[in-house]
């Protein structure tokens, strides 16, 4: 005879199913002895219900039910009954009814847990040791069912629209730019190394290559780089790609999948979505992922300045900088120690200095710098900054990309600050018309702003043959949600003349794009249509929906900062017959 260890899901049950008999299975929450009557809530995924053992109506479950420890794992046998009005839970979609056991069985009895499942004040290092016990807490089991909703909607969207899913490998070969690969050493090959992709980027233009014209994955991505809150050593991408198509084919299709995406999160998406450029967005807020749900906008003060007898100024514009200002209302009663603070604030963004002017509420405008600028200049900063009485302006001056980092970081600090931001809000926009390179003073040469496939705007093709790849643009195109970038793409090279001349400003040869890239640039001799893509990161999306600001809350067994599994100690070491299958030697001392 068959055993029946589960009827109905714990939560499910209501008034409708008075009189019914039910097996019900699953997690003891809490016990309490009530003179002697003893009231059990039972936990599944559903939901939680009432127990109740009365010693004079059920002594047997009672005897059962008092030697119980929480988190143990019973089932118990009963009909559904209505609750005494007095002990109706309306918090409970279950507070209705209980059941008066006439079974009850211990499954699996839990010893003493290491923390309690309901404390919020619990560490993340405990929390993730213990990671099967974390993911019975209710924001957990609340996480994680949303991301299934999303990557549920996101597929069946994508299906709808004549995509094909198809996995593209993880072992790979490793390629120049992006992050450091993770390296996988081969037994058969030695000497040799697999690479875990960083993207499915190479494979899924293969894809258009290959004629499927519309793919998209649920992709596995891996970056050996230093962590933080919304970094993963392995995280998750939704990735699409699709031929004979250009940057609002994309953009379009794109914003069907995030409004269905949303509406699985509970969340109405108003299409078409906003668009702006890169340099718009770097002048107004000084991010190229600007967060949109307030203002206090960056303005340009570089012709007053320059016009101005403030050398420090002038000597910054003159080696080809530039001077921004942004208003912050109502802090003009800040004290000097409070301005000590934003000065070094400024200086820990990268600022060397930080300049101000303050208009007094009494009207009164005070700043070290008014000596140097006429009546005239005064004013004219007042008017492009919009400021009032209580405010200040502050102006940083440096190379474009300090003043934008600087600034953009001041205006997120402050906006967080004086609670300009309602967490209830959802901007969503498109950011488009990317430069093609960025300077890396590292490397000491221009790398590619996304990556080496990226398409140059074919109006630009002189300057990017002559060598002015500082003003060459890309069509690249990066979807933002209230300040975080979701995903990014672009229309892709699919011309191998065009390739060649991205790699020789990136300073690859041909030996090593053939050692790197060939396979990818030979199947580009044999007819590759137009295409473009773009990939979302699935746990960033779903930790901003979920509220949290650690992508560690959205993902089941998550590493953490130090890119380690306190759970299962990963990584481990290997054996030594392990090392020698493989040809290699450690050099790790003990």
């Amino acid at each position: 005879m068959k055993t029946v260890l589960k009827s109905h899901n714990c939560g499910e049950l209501t008034a409708k199913n008075i009189g019914e008999e039910v097996t019900l299975s699953g997690w003891v929450a809490c016990v309490r002895d009530l003179g002697g009557i003893i009231f059990l809530e039972l936990r599944d995924r559903s939901g939680f219900f009432q127990l109740v053992a009365d010693p004079q109506i059920n002594p047997d479950i009672h005897a059962v039910f008092s030697k119980l420890k929480t988190e143990s794992v019973i089932t118990v046998k009963g009909k559904i009954t209505k609750r005494p009005d007095e002990t109706y839970n309306p918090k409970l979609a279950t507070g209705e009814v209980e059941v008066y056991p006439t079974f009850a069985q211990v499954l699996s009895e839990a010893e003493t847990l290491p923390f309690v499942l309901d404390d919020e004040n619990v560490s993340e290092d405990v929390r993730l040791k213990y990671r099967y016990l974390d993911l019975r807490r209710e924001f957990m089991l609340h996480n994680l069912t949303l991301r299934h909703k999303v990557v549920t909607a996101m597929r069946e969207y994508l299906n709808g629209q004549d995509f094909l899913e198809v996995e593209t490998p993880i072992l790979n070969k490793t390629t120049p730019e992006g992050a450091r690969d993770y390296l996988v050493p081969s037994r058969v090959q030695e000497g040799k190394f697999y690479a875990l992709p960083q993207s499915p980027q190479i494979f899924k233009q293969l894809l258009m290559v290959g004629g499927i014209e519309r793919y998209y994955q649920i992709a596995k991505c891996f970056r050996d780089e230093d962590l933080r809150a919304d970094r993963q050593p392995e995280f998750t991408q939704v990735d699409l790609e699709m031929s004979f198509v250009n940057q609002d084919d994309v953009i379009a299709m794109v914003e069907g999948l995030v409004q269905s995406a949303f509406k699985a999160a509970g969340v109405d998406v108003q299409l078409p979505l906003k668009r702006i450029t890169w340099q718009e967005a770097m002048d107004r807020f000084g991010s190229d992922k600007p967060d949109t749900r307030f203002g206090l906008e960056l303005f340009n003060v570089t012709d007053i300045m320059e016009a101005s007898t403030f050398q420090a100024f002038k000597d910054v514009i003159a080696a080809g900088g530039t001077v921004r200002a942004i208003k912050i209302p109502g802090i003009a009663g800040y004290s000097r120690k409070d301005m000590d603070d934003v000065r070094n604030l400024a200086i820990s963004f990268g600022a060397k200095g930080l300049a101000w002017i303050t208009y007094m509420e009494t009207g009164e405008v005070k700043s070290p710098v008014l000596k140097f600028l006429n009546e005239d200049q005064i004013k004219e900063i007042q008017t492009r900054a919009g400021a009032q009485n209580g405010d200040i302006v502050f102006f940083v001056a440096d190379k474009p990309k300090v003043v934008f980092d600087v600034l953009g970081r001041f205006r997120l600090y402050f906006g967080k600050k004086l609670n300009m931001i309602n967490p209830d809000d959802h901007a969503l926009l498109w950011v488009v018309d990317f430069p093609m390179f960025e300077w890396s003073d590292e490397e000491g040469r221009y790398m590619a702003m996304h990556h080496p496939f990226t398409s140059p705007n074919l109006e630009d093709m002189d300057k990017l043959k002559s060598g002015d790849l500082g003003n060459v643009k890309s069509i690249a195109y990066d979807i933002v949600y209230n300040g975080t970038e979701l995903g990014g793409g672009s229309v892709r090279i699919h011309s191998p003349e065009v390739q060649k001349e991205v790699f020789k400003a990136l300073g690859l040869d041909d030996a090593t794009v053939q050692e790197k890239f060939g396979f990818l640039v030979n199947a580009f001799r044999y007819g590759t249509p137009p295409h473009a893509g773009l990939a979302i990161g699935l746990d960033r999306l779903i930790a901003l929906l979920c509220r949290t600001d650690s992508i560690r809350d959205v993902i089941a067994f998550p590493k953490n900062s130090g890119a380690k599994c306190l759970m299962s100690d990963a990584p481990g070491e290997a054996t030594l017959q392990q090392l020698r299958e493989l040809h290699l030697k450690s050099t790790v001392k003990k």
